[in-house]
């Protein structure tokens, strides 16, 4: 079944410079892994600093294993880093969709 993520952090606004090449990797590296359909990160364009999160995933496996990943653990030392606040992710299974 397909697994829908969706969520937002913060990072400090002064931090968003430095925060783009990171989130960037990150963003490709995930993009490429087995079982990936989307991966986004975007800033609120009313809330700088507001971070929305949004993926699709083939399994609940897939994304488990994703959350294990090299790359995963080396963003989540960036972030960390980088002032990363409020995070709050929620996971969702879904049927494939349809367009509106």
């Amino acid at each position: 079944m397909t697994v829908v993520v969706v969520g937002q952090f913060r990072l400090p606004p002064e931090r968003m410079d430095e925060a783009r090449g990171a989130m960037r990797k990150v963003m490709e590296a995930t993009r490429a892994e087995d079982g990936c359909i989307e991966y986004n990160y975007a800033e609120d364009v009313l809330d700088p600093g507001l971070i929305r999160v949004s993926e699709v995933w083939a399994s609940r496996g897939q994304l488990g294993a994703h959350m294990k990943s090299a790359h995963m653990a080396v963003w989540a030392e960036e972030r960390a880093a980088l002032g990363l606040t409020g995070r709050a992710i929620t996971v969702f299974e879904a049927d494939e969709g349809r367009a509106l």
